[in-house]
């Protein structure tokens, strides 16, 4: 059994069914925890505040496995992106992405996506399967491994970190596997180990209403919204998911977000698109929308990552200036977010497990050659 994505009261249950005295359990999860998450350990006989024979029960019952890196890109601008195995040979990629003042690792929560984005090259891939607890902290751990970042024991404890920041925006909508997600969560933000502030967590959502207060209430990160368009119309083309839960729904969810999470303000983040969602009258109906609402919110704009075959064109410099320009006049932080990582395929909407795109070339190549 691996003990990476249990929660403290799993790992309890775990360690008593393996033999360890109900009266040791609560310290003996607090010691395996700091070993697994504080130090990054994965050799039960380094656990060297365990007696032997209890570490040795501990190698017999138990394994502390993370997802295996398959191959690493590095981008010109620092970007790291990762292809992880997984359980049952599927693969996800993870995008690791260095500033000056942070370090923010994209993670993915489901091996490919239900929602069809059609800007997205994720959602050309279908849905394979949502990714365990363990698989999803695995990929913070991973992380850290590649960047050396676990600290040394008996160091002085360094604040500074190569690795600072968590967004759910890789692969998939978390809200669409909310258990798996929130137990990953809990366990990164938990103060005995890998301890990341809340603050320094932000899932990203295309709106899946019925569990945006259950994230305030259980999870408890900040939130970011993949909008992308301003009338129902446009978004129902971008985000089918719309057709389901429509702006007018979203925007109620999103009202009551902060005062339940007492969180800091919720990120719009709107994609550009030349032609079409991309208008000076785009740019007014979405401060109006948010202003109607009373939402506490910031807008990143990010301009449009083409992809192979992508239908739609990237708006131009002076267009999404314009834009921002609107909404900073109206009040809001409009960032235009900087295309990271695009010569490596890392970029926000790019993401495709390397097989799938493989398997994608083979049959375009067989389609287009009349073979197969």
């Amino acid at each position: 059994m691996n003990l990476v994505g249990l929660t403290r009261p799993q790992m309890r249950d775990a360690l008593i069914a393996a033999g360890t005295p109900e009266k040791q359990a609560k310290m003996r999860v607090n010691q395996v925890w700091q070993w697994i998450y504080q130090w990054g350990v994965r050799d039960f006989a380094e656990m060297t505040n365990l007696a032997k024979p209890y570490r040795a029960m501990l190698a017999e019952h138990f394994i502390i496995s993370i997802p295996e890196v398959v191959s690493k890109q590095v981008s010109s601008d620092g970007t790291r992106k990762y292809l992880v195995r997984i359980a049952g040979g599927h693969e996800v990629e993870v995008v690791y992405i260095p500033e000056e003042d942070r370090g923010t690792l994209c993670i993915s929560s489901q091996v490919g996506c239900t929602l069809t984005c059609s800007f997205c090259h994720t959602g050309t891939q279908k849905l394979v399967r949502n990714l365990t607890a363990s698989e999803i902290v695995g990929q913070i751990m991973m992380a850290r491994d590649d960047l050396g970042e676990w600290p040394e024991r008996g160091a002085p404890k360094d604040e500074t970190r190569l690795l600072s920041n968590i967004v759910l925006m890789g692969m998939g909508e978390p809200l669409y596997n909310f258990d798996n997600v929130r137990d990953a969560m809990k366990i990164a933000m938990d103060p005995e180990g890998i301890s990341l502030s809340r603050r320094r967590i932000t899932l990203s959502t295309s709106g899946v209403v019925p569990e945006i207060a259950r994230t305030a209430q259980e999870i408890g990160c900040q939130l970011a919204i993949s909008f992308h368009a301003t009338t129902d119309e446009t978004r129902n083309l971008l985000v089918p998911i719309n057709k389901r839960w429509n702006i007018e729904e979203l925007c109620n969810a999103l009202a009551t977000y902060p005062k339940a999470s007492n969180s800091e303000r919720i990120t719009f983040e709107y994609v550009m698109l030349h032609g079409v969602n991309d208008t000076d009258d785009d740019a007014r109906r979405l401060i109006k929308l948010i202003k109607d609402h009373n939402i506490p919110a910031k807008i990143n704009l990010i301009p449009f990552n083409e992809w192979p075959g992508a239908p739609y064109k990237r708006s131009s410099n002076n267009r999404i200036r314009a834009f921002a320009d609107i909404v900073y006049k109206a009040g809001f932080a409009s960032p235009i977010r900087t295309p990271r990582g695009e010569d490596i395929m890392a970029a926000c909407g790019q993401l495709k497990s390397a097989t799938e795109r493989a398997r994608k070339s083979r049959k375009q190549i067989e389609a287009e050659t009349g073979l197969g």
